[in-house]
């Protein structure tokens, strides 16, 4: 079935990638709170993941 968090998390993810420049601060906002959420909850594989979305997030601002 997989972590629902972590694929919530991915989901928030792209959807800021792609957001518009007047929707992306909301964003990413978004997807740092789903990041955080899904951390405490990963496996180690799935934490190593959501460190480069996150890499991936501060890249956009």
């Amino acid at each position: 079935m997989g972590n629902q968090l972590f694929q919530e998390a991915r989901r928030f993810v792209e959807m800021a990638i792609t957001a518009s420049p007047e929707n992306r601060d909301t964003a990413v906002a978004k997807a740092k709170n789903a990041l955080s959420s899904a951390y405490a909850n990963s496996t180690a594989a799935e934490q190593s993941q959501l460190q480069e979305m996150q890499q991936q997030l501060d890249q956009l601002k």
